[in-house]
């Protein structure tokens, strides 16, 4: 005969919905455990927060209650309490252990503030994300693509996947990890670049969430050999600024959606999140060489240049959000649509968020003709192409789009000095696992 069913689980932040007097069913790790003279406050941690649990001495199990991080099971009675989370509490318990003890974790968990360095947290991640402060990092994450992809659906975009093991570098050979498919040398895709370009021409409108990989030698605070990428590409654009107005739209919605998921999180961590204004204001790549003081002819800007004109753009255009267009072309890769009244700059921009830049974008060539000049012009041959260029062989519209990297958004949301602290399990040149 089956014992009498328990009632239906109870979360965390809904025990203070229950009614006086009802039994409710908590299940959760052992957060704390607070021994007085006479009693034991046992704090239980869910998905959704923390539920006190008051155990006298007559009801400890036998063996005592369970270490920290032990995931259990109470069965008890919801009693009001002023002093309980939520105004609520759970008395005359019965608990129960659902694994074997847990070992001391690495940091104490149960502290308001995660107490460990970065070698730790990385070396211990399995462990130490479950800190209450350091899940909210992952819960900003989360809304974040809720936002993008909710963003993206509205506006008419088709979510797509592309292949992560390729045939060739999307940019270059000198950054790409080399695999050995079935015996025949291929590679971890860089970009879904190519790919996401190509189904424009059967969906006009595509996005991507995935990984990308980069066989870089970076070991910086900014940089990861594998990150998520979040890709963006439409067709029929008239120019790069097109693209910009989309952009500022996900990043607009990213945000509500951090306020509207994710409040507790931006709360527990303290965090101002950005206003994103109704349109993002743009600098060329000349003038701002000039504004942050570097030579007319640097090719790109320097972290310290980004730095300076997130300062300047919260200063003194208010807005936590720069676009820099008008790269110069030789900085640009091949497929990338030079400015009309003037080829030496081209039609793409990054997007600079409090000083970093966060995405790298703009409008594409999209003439079969135009690609063939610019391949032979880089010293490349249309043949190792012609997968990619049987698409604009075959007609293509002017199009654009632009790829936000998931982890710096995060970082630079909460103020992360390396961007391994937002990342749940970082691939860098040291690191490959846990």
């Amino acid at each position: 005969m089956r014992p009498p069913q328990a009632p239906a689980r109870t979360l965390a932040a809904e025990l203070s919905e229950a009614a006086p007097g009802t039994p409710v069913r908590l299940e959760g790790h052992v957060h704390r455990r607070r021994e007085l003279a006479a009693l034991t406050f046992l704090v239980v941690r869910d998905r959704s927060g923390l539920a006190q649990v008051v155990v006298r001495t007559e009801e400890l199990p036998a063996g005592g209650l369970p270490p920290e991080e032990t995931p259990v099971q109470v069965l008890g009675t919801a009693t009001a309490s002023p002093q309980a989370p939520g105004g609520v509490e759970v008395t005359a318990p019965s608990i129960t252990a659902l694994s074997e003890p847990a070992r001391t974790p690495p940091a104490e968990l149960w502290r308001p503030t995660l107490n460990a360095g970065l070698p730790t947290l990385l070396d211990h991640a399995p462990v130490l994300w479950r800190h209450p402060r350091q899940r909210a990092v992952w819960e900003l994450a989360a809304a974040s693509l809720q936002g993008f992809r909710g963003t993206l659906d509205a506006a008419g975009f088709t979510e797509v996947h592309s292949p992560k093991l390729v045939a060739s570098a999307t940019e270059s050979g000198a950054n790409v990890f080399e695999v050995d498919y079935f015996g025949s040398p291929a590679f971890l895709a860089q970009s879904p670049q190519f790919y996401k370009q190509q189904l424009v021409g059967v969906f006009e409108r595509v996005y991507e969430v995935g990984p990308v990989f980069r066989a870089e030698p970076h070991d910086t605070v900014r940089h990861l050999a594998e990150y998520v990428s979040l890709d963006v590409e439409l067709g029929f654009v008239r120019d790069h600024r097109d693209v910009l107005t989309v952009l500022r739209d996900v990043l607009a919605g990213m945000v509500t959606a951090v306020t509207t998921h994710a409040g507790p999180a931006v709360e527990r961590l303290g965090i101002q999140l950005p206003v994103i204004p109704d349109e993002v204001p743009v600098i060329h790549f000349a003038d701002a060489l000039a504004r942050v003081g570097a030579p007319a002819d640097e090719p790109d800007l320097a972290p310290e240049h980004e730095r300076a004109l997130g300062a300047w753009a919260r200063e003194e255009l208010g807005s936590d959000v720069l676009a820099v267009e008008g790269y110069p072309m030789r900085k640009r890769p091949f497929y990338t649509h030079p400015q009309p009244d003037d080829p030496r700059w081209s039609n793409s921009l990054d997007l600079l968020f409090r000083g970093l830049e966060l995405v790298t974008g703009g409008q594409r060539l999209h003439r079969h003709a135009d690609y063939v000049a610019a391949i032979e012009t880089r010293g490349g041959s249309p043949e190792d192409y012609a997968g990619y260029l049987q698409a604009f062989a075959h007609g293509m519209p002017p199009h654009g789009g632009f790829a936000i990297g998931l982890e710096r958004w995060v970082a630079q949301l909460v103020g992360a000095a390396n961007i391994r602290e937002v990342t749940l399990f970082p691939r860098d040149l040291h690191r490959l696992a846990p």
